[in-house]
């Protein structure tokens, strides 16, 4: 295996791998490494009676299912090309091609130690091996194995959906060479996009202990207060900073068998000690009898009616009913309350006195009590410091704040004065804690390249929150160096280096005028920028930017004040465009969705660095407009320029054009939006220069690395085009037709001919000789002209009100 220099420290170097077993986790595994590039074999067992062509068949099934999995398990479908199917009889000793074998057969100590040792005969010295197992004792597996199998052994725990769920829990032993262990820390990090955690070798690790058990608490508390499925539901989702999911459709999804699994080992891990018995419910337990295991089998606490309706299992009677929703006043208040703290607050009644009768606060103190109780008490059991546990509940349970974080956000001193008052135990360490005179668990830190500090409790003092040097964010970058300038939607921020950022922080990062001037603002000659080399584009939010404020349009355009809406629309062209032409070079860095005028900032920039996990689209027909921000605009020049670099000198209707616009037109008139950044460069809105950042907490430090290449390298803005050569009538007509023919299948609506003969005619240069020279500025003027009239007619009022009220697109 070759080893590379990275950091001054030697690691191994790891391009390809091995997989044993195909099963549901295995064969995701193996697409996500396909995802970062890396080839892998996939290997399961040979089926009994087998003839030579079919004894790989179990690998291929596994491959098979990963590639019709939603949500998709590879970033596009041609990546599985890299994953080659084999079977344990046959091919083992391709083993010693691979730089990393990885473990994933079933959850029985004797048949992984049966299969590992087939596995050490075939595999090099020195290759990396580890184990997916949820929860047996790692250094248990390979007792009495070689010594230098010993070292390169350890555990590397993938929670499901791998590509989807960030977290990768590390389990060293004794024994792990630790330079093979920061191979693998740093290859899961960078080219996988993990966020690691290190765990100790005990019972179910980090994540799903204190996962399974808050179910458990939570399932013991529905029995005792006789609360429903649909209120537990309610009451453990976002309200407390938790997945929408929540308790029990979380489990449907996840599967009875799975939890069934994982508490099994539980019970081993804590005796049956403490509070509440860590054993599954009678009604869960007959739910597992009788296999309804959740959404593998069409039912579990929920499941589908044939009319599509979801139903709901009484846990008493085990009989379904319509799923009821339940009503909580304490929870209406609460959705009025962003910050997750405050909401929580409220809830427990710690801002005043406790609601008598009140329902919510009953169930959910005994439930979060429980949990920082728990957490404090697993210290050092599970993990060294508390900032594991938090990171693991966070990135593995998607979590909003771990336990000790939601404790701080809750306040630790006002809850442990409680839980003494009510007589509950009280965690040896929070004692410490507070006896050392300190109020939280977590401080500010802004010398810490994470921006804070955490209570250690070894030493009784606060200690920097380590991160990897690129591990980054926009809020640490705020207490460090500072705002430039802010207003209510968007901030500049110094990033050191002359780079600076501009973040957005409205309602869903909607667009509004407040983003449009701060941006135009920074741009122009004489504004806030030049004092600075480049920019960034980017921000924290789960999201980059669902689009435009499209509740300012509609009120606009339901007010008939044409002037204000013609100001709104050259206002966006005129922030996008002073993306474009900056002197200076600015580089978007865009995650998550990333939807319209988002999509349109990210076309007009020098550079581009999304994250991997991008949702992106020109989806303006989906609410009856087009893209009027210079969109049609830039996926014509991508589609004319791809088209000339295929035939130079190529005429306005050239066959490399028609076909280039066909799909351009496609693409904006269907609302097309890309999964991944993989499809994103397909559908043409990122470029094969532009990088693809796999790990989310990277993307603000590669982002301004690629600035300041730009800059290095003398970065010269384009100058406004002039000279397009309009694709012009012959186009038109032949992207009329296919609109045509889509009406006469009945794929769309007659308005949406409307819509789609508007986009081609935008695209196309309106109706003009084909190859006529056309400028920028004209493309711009026909979108705004286009997006203006759309906007008076009533089909396209009723798409935007029916959107803005169900987050859903109307086909009328």
């Amino acid at each position: 295996m070759s080893d590379v220099i990275r950091k001054g420290v030697r690691v191994k170097h790891i391009n390809k791998v091995a997989i044993l077993g195909a099963g549901t986790m295995g064969a995701r595994i193996a697409a996500h490494f396909a995802n970062a590039g890396v080839p892998s074999y996939l290997l399961d067992i040979v089926p009994p009676d087998a003839d030579a062509p079919a004894r790989s068949k179990v690998a291929a099934a596994g491959l098979e299912a990963a590639k019709k999995s939603k949500p998709a398990a590879f970033f596009e479908p041609s990546l599985a090309r890299l994953v080659t199917v084999g079977n344990f009889e046959d091919d083992l000793g391709k083993l010693s091609e691979v730089n990393w074998i990885i473990e994933a057969v079933v959850e029985n100590l004797d048949i992984k130690r049966a299969l590992l040792k087939r596995v050490e005969a075939a595999r090099k010295p020195g290759t990396i091996i580890t184990t997916n197992t949820s929860g047996l004792p790692v250094a248990k597996i390979a007792e009495g194995f070689s010594d230098d199998f010993r070292r390169c052994w350890f555990g590397t725990h993938f929670f499901n959906p791998p590509r989807y769920m960030r977290l990768l829990e590390i389990i060293p032993t004794p024994e792990t060479d630790r330079t093979v262990l920061d191979a693998v820390t740093w290859f899961a990090d960078v080219r996988l996009g993990k966020g690691v955690v290190v765990a100790k070798d005990t019972p179910n690790f980090i994540a799903n202990r204190i996962g399974t058990f808050s179910v458990l608490n939570v399932m013991r508390l529905m029995q005792e207060m006789d609360l429903s499925v649909e209120e537990v539901d309610a009451l453990t989702g976002q309200v407390v900073g938790w997945p929408k999911s929540a308790t029990f459709r979380t489990i449907d999804l996840v599967g009875l068998d799975i939890l069934g699994h994982v508490v099994s080992n539980m019970e081993e891990a804590d005796g049956g000690r403490g509070r509440p018995p860590h054993t599954l419910p009678d009604f869960y337990k007959q739910m597992l009898e009788r296999k309804w295991l959740g959404d593998k089998t069409r039912g579990g606490f929920y499941k589908k009616a044939k009319d599509d309706e979801r139903l709901a299992l009484d846990w008493k009677t085990l009989e379904y009913h319509p799923r009821q929703k339940p009503r909580f006043p304490a929870l209406e208040m609460a959705k009025n309350i962003e910050d997750t703290g405050a909401r929580v607050r409220m809830l427990l009644g710690l801002d005043g006195q406790p609601q008598k009768g009140d329902k919510v606060g009953a169930f959910l103190w005994p439930v979060l009590a429980d949990l920082w109780t728990y957490s404090a008490n697993r210290i050092p059991e599970i993990s060294d410091t508390i900032v594991e546990i938090d990171r693991a509940m966070r990135l593995g349970f998607n979590w909003e704040l771990g336990p000790f974080e939601l404790w701080d956000a809750a306040g630790v001193d006002a809850t442990v004065a409680r839980m003494k008052k009510e007589g509950r135990p009280i965690a040896a360490n929070v004692e410490k804690l507070l006896a050392s005179g300190k109020k939280s668990w977590y401080a500010d830190e802004p010398k810490a390249a994470s921006g804070r500090a955490y209570f250690d409790l070894a030493s009784a003092a606060y200690k920097p929150v380590q991160v990897p040097p690129g591990v980054w964010s926009v809020t640490v970058a705020k207490k460090s160096n500072g705002v430039v300038k802010k207003n209510s939607g968007a901030s500049l921020i110094d990033l050191g280096d002359g780079v600076a950022c501009i973040e957005f922080h409205s309602k869903m990062n909607s667009l509004g005028g407040d983003i449009i001037s701060l941006i135009t603002q920074t741009l122009k000659p004489g504004g806030l920028g030049d004092n600075f080399d480049a920019f960034v584009i980017t921000n924290d939010a789960t999201n980059f930017s669902v689009g435009a404020n499209l509740m300012l349009l509609l009120m606009s355009v339901q007010e008939e004040e044409w002037d204000d809406v013609d100001l709104m629309i050259r206002q966006f062209q005129g922030m996008t465009q002073a993306i474009k032409f900056s002197p200076k070079p600015v580089v978007v860095a865009p995650f998550g969705l990333t939807l319209g005028g988002g999509t349109e900032i990210l076309l007009h920039a020098a550079a581009r660095q999304p994250h991997a996990e991008l949702y992106m689209g020109l989806v303006e027909v989906g609410v009856g407009l087009l893209p009027g921000g210079g969109g049609c605009k830039e996926m014509l020049l991508r589609a004319v320029d791809s088209a000339a670099a295929i035939r130079p000198g190529g005429r306005g209707e050239s066959v490399e054009l028609v076909e280039a616009m066909k799909r351009t037109f496609e693409t904006i008139a269907t609302a097309k939006v890309a999964t991944s950044a993989h499809e994103a460069r397909g559908l043409g809105f990122l470029a094969e220069s532009d990088g693809i950042t796999m790990n989310r907490e990277r993307v603000l430090a590669d982002a301004k690395t690629r600035a300041l290449e730009l800059v290095r390298t003398g970065y010269e803005p384009p100058m406004p085009r002039t000279d397009i050569p309009a694709p012009g009538e012959n186009i038109l007509a032949a992207l009329k037709l296919g609109v045509h023919l889509m009406r006469q299948g009945e794929y769309i609506t007659e308005y949406e001919v409307k819509l789609g003969t508007k986009v081609a005619e935008v695209l196309c240069g309106g109706n003009v000789t084909s190859g006529t020279p056309i400028s920028e500025q004209y493309f711009l003027d026909l979108e705004r002209e286009a997006f203006k009239s759309l906007c008076g007619e009533r089909k396209t009022q009723e798409r935007i009100q029916y959107t803005l009220k169900t987050g859903k697109t109307l086909r009328n």
